[in-house]
């Protein structure tokens, strides 16, 4: 009975495999752009917590 349903499943999974196997790389490309928004982002982020703590920084040096 095992061997019956995946053969049932191979039979309707491999256009949803094929599907994700073509779609995957075009979507990869399509968020691109937003991975590099999101680097900036955490990038300005990070330094503007860099300058607030700057001060904070250089007195616990003199310590």
């Amino acid at each position: 009975m095992k061997i019956l349903l995946w053969f049932i499943l191979l039979v309707f999974c491999w256009p949803l495999e094929l599907l994700a196997l073509f779609l995957y790389p075009i979507v990869w490309i399509l968020l691109i752009p937003f991975r590099l928004i999101g680097i900036t982002v955490t990038a300005v982020l990070d330094l503007f917590k860099t300058i607030i703590f700057l001060p904070a920084r250089a007195l616990r040096g003199f310590k």
